[in-house]
């Protein structure tokens, strides 16, 4: 997969030969304010192949701080992979310049053609959701 960074952006890694994600570093140091959000330019372009999408999530190591991100990168898109960071957390968060913030992991995807029809085929489980198998 090619990769294109932005002066500043340091080249995503896996800590590991055979993990699934990539790490993406902050180029900037910040504070994330408690309850509170940042988002962050990785300076990171992927050319993520047709057929699969990159799935932006949280690092263990940040979750255990009690910040969380997500987000979606289609194939097709080129721009820098920016990170919205979220502090879940009560107290003040801070993130170094070089820090592993997120990680991309990048997975085939099934595009299916939309057929819009007047109703769904039954199955056993319907329309029960939230909870509606009583466990």
């Amino acid at each position: 997969m090619k990769i294109k960074l932005d002066e500043w952006a340091q080249m995503p890694t896996r800590s590991h030969e055979w993990d699934g994600g990539l790490d993406l570093y902050s180029p900037r140091s910040v504070w994330l304010r408690p309850c509170g959000q940042e988002f962050i330019d990785t300076g990171v372009h992927m050319s993520i192949p047709p057929g699969c999408v990159g799935l932006v999530k949280s690092r263990s190591g940040m979750m255990k701080k009690g910040v969380t991100t997500d987000g979606t990168i289609d194939s097709g898109y080129t721009g820098s992979i920016g990170v919205m960071l979220f502090n879940h957390s009560r107290g003040d968060v801070y993130i170094q310049q070089g820090d592993r913030i997120a990680q991309v992991v990048i997975l085939p995807c099934v595009i299916p053609m939309l057929e819009e029809v007047d109703q769904l085929e039954d199955t056993e489980r319907g329309d029960g959701g939230f909870g509606s198998t009583g466990r």
